[in-house]
């Protein structure tokens, strides 16, 4: 399934996940959905070595690692590339 943003400059380009991002969705909690989510939802903001974040909050109500959270925090790092956006890992806060 191909994933896309409309960008800053109103084009739409595919969202791509680098393997390590993909590979650590299950141990991280999250899913491809949430991380779309996150960087569709609003503003990205500059993150280290010229990456962009976004966070998104989602409620969560459930156990993780046998405890109780009420709000999970999806905070994809990702680039912008000339064609799509490649996101490089992606943090998981869980409150």
């Amino acid at each position: 399934m191909a994933w896309t943003v409309n960008t800053k400059k109103k084009r739409i380009k595919k969202i791509r996940l680098s393997g390590h991002a993909r590979d650590n969705l299950r141990s991280r909690g999250t899913s491809k959905t949430e991380i779309i989510e996150a960087i569709q939802s609003s503003e990205w903001a500059p993150a280290e070595r010229g990456r962009l974040e976004w966070r998104k909050e989602f409620e969560f109500q459930k156990e993780w690692n046998g405890k109780f959270y009420a709000t999970k925090q999806v905070r994809p790092i990702f680039v912008e590339e000339k064609n799509e956006i490649v996101v490089v890992t992606v943090y998981v806060y869980y409150y």
